[in-house]
């Protein structure tokens, strides 16, 4: 673990440098994810989306966190679909590590520190994820959170001009 990794909740503030790292990182990141508006990669697209994120959170949907490496944003870790209800009491984790920070085990801290922030401030039970099948780093990462995987999505999430199988991760949280 990395000693200097460090979560928070997300501000306004950390627009730029979101905008910054997901513009320089856009080929590396084009396998795993959904494509985006050209404005997602400005300062002023993230600070939209920051707010909506922000809005998440004051209505209790999303913990939208970002990711910090000796006080600097080097990515974001979220716990979204949050569903508080008594007999449900879960939320899903995602998490992305900026290019020039990866495998420096920053992703595998903030998740551990995120699944903390689920068990103590938000009360959840159950901590969820999905990967691609082809993504060993991210399935790495969960596997040392103690995630286990489920099952698998098939044709899930539209990637990179093709529709994509995910693989479904679970973690009881407090085990």
């Amino acid at each position: 673990m990395h000693s200097g990794t460090t979560i928070r909740l997300i501000e306004p503030a950390d627009a730029a440098a979101i905008a910054a790292h997901r513009e320089r990182d856009f080929e590396a990141f084009r396998p795993w994810e959904p494509a985006q508006p050209a404005d997602f990669f400005t300062p002023q697209g993230q600070a939209e989306r920051i707010d909506s994120l922000l809005a998440g959170h004051r209505a209790g949907t999303v913990w939208p966190g970002v990711v910090l490496a000796d006080g600097q944003v080097i990515g974001q870790v979220t716990v979204g679909g949050i569903l508080p209800q008594p007999h449900l009491r879960r939320g899903s984790v995602g998490y992305w590590i900026a290019g020039i920070a990866q495998n420096q085990g920053h992703a595998g801290h903030a998740v551990g520190l995120v699944l903390r922030v689920m068990t103590e401030e938000l009360g959840l039970h159950r901590a969820e994820a999905s990967t691609n099948l082809e993504n060993l780093p991210s399935q790495r990462v969960l596997r040392r959170n103690g995630f286990h995987p489920y099952g698998v999505a098939h044709s899930a999430i539209f990637l990179d001009g093709s529709w994509r199988d995910g693989l479904l991760w679970e973690r009881i949280l407090g085990d």
